[in-house]
Formats: C-alpha cells, sequence, structure tokens
C-alpha cells in the first residue's frame, strides 16, 4: 500500500553513498585538530565581533545610568513646600 519513504520518487542519473554508523568514529581527531580550530577561528574573529558588542554595552549601561537619573527628584524643588 503505497511507497515508503526512502522510496517517494525515482531520481535519475544521481548516486548517493552511505557509510554505516558502527564503521564512522564518533570524535575522529577532536583534539588534535578540532580545539586548535576553534581556537584559531575565534582569534580570527574575536576583533570583528567584540569591539561593536563593547560599544553597544557601554551604550546600553550609560542609557539606564542617564534614564534613571532622569527618573529622580531634584530635593531642592521641594525644601520650601509644607
Amino acid at each position: 500500500m503505497g511507497r515508503h519513504f526512502g522510496d517517494l520518487a525515482k531520481i535519475r542519473h544521481v548516486i548517493t553513498y552511505s557509510l554505516s554508523p558502527f564503521e564512522q568514529r564518533a570524535f575522529p581527531n577532536y583534539f588534535s585538530k578540532g580545539i586548535p580550530n576553534v581556537w584559531r577561528r575565534f582569534t580570527s574573529s574575536v576583533f570583528k565581533v567584540a569591539p561593536p558588542m563593547i560599544c553597544m554595552y557601554l551604550t546600553y549601561t550609560w542609557g539606564n545610568h542617564v534614564h534613571s537619573e532622569g527618573k529622580r527628584k531634584v530635593a531642592a524643588d521641594y525644601e520650601n513646600e509644607e
């Protein structure tokens, strides 16, 4: 009754290869190539990403500080009222 999920369509002239999960290694070259690659990619992009993030953080904290100062009441305005 009907087709199975893997056989929904026939595609001509396409060759697919697969490897059994039992034949694959889970973490090949993880410590010898993986960690140095992560460090290389991090150091190459940190100077592109960090300055805008620092600038936006400083702008955000400055804006919050100015906003909190603007919401405070000035005590000198209310000294003579009773």
